[in-house]
């Protein structure tokens, strides 16, 4: 009868599995926060561009409505440029441009770029 030798994985490669799926769990949670920031953001202005009372308003009160619910939903955009609101002949453009610097580890960063264009018609 021959006896085939079990071997299994070493220390060495278990160890450089267990670091792999650290960093990668470390930067994904890093990264989650922005994103998830964004993804609020968004939604507001998409809102905001697709209801008819709100676009009637003036571009001041506008923009005063989508900063108060960033507040509410604890999000803020870096500055006041990354939104901008214009008007063209009755026509909205919301243009949300903005990025996100993130400290990874020791000095590297990794940064986060979002850049969406919403449109509304005033009634």
């Amino acid at each position: 009868m021959i006896y085939a030798r079990q071997t299994g994985a070493s220390f060495f490669a278990t160890l450089f599995v267990v670091l792999s799926v650290g960093f990668f769990m470390t930067v994904a949670f890093k990264l989650f926060t922005p994103y998830w920031d964004h993804k609020t953001i968004s939604s507001v202005v998409k809102a905001t561009s697709e209801d008819r009372e709100e676009l009637a308003r003036p571009l001041a009160q506008i923009r005063t409505n989508i900063n108060r619910k960033f507040q509410i939903n604890q999000v803020a955009l870096p500055d006041r440029d990354a939104l901008k609101i214009t008007d063209q002949a009755g026509i909205l453009t919301f243009h949300l441009q903005y990025e996100v610097r993130v400290p990874m580890f020791f000095n590297v960063d990794a940064v986060v770029k979002f850049e969406e264009t919403y449109e509304g018609r005033r009634p």
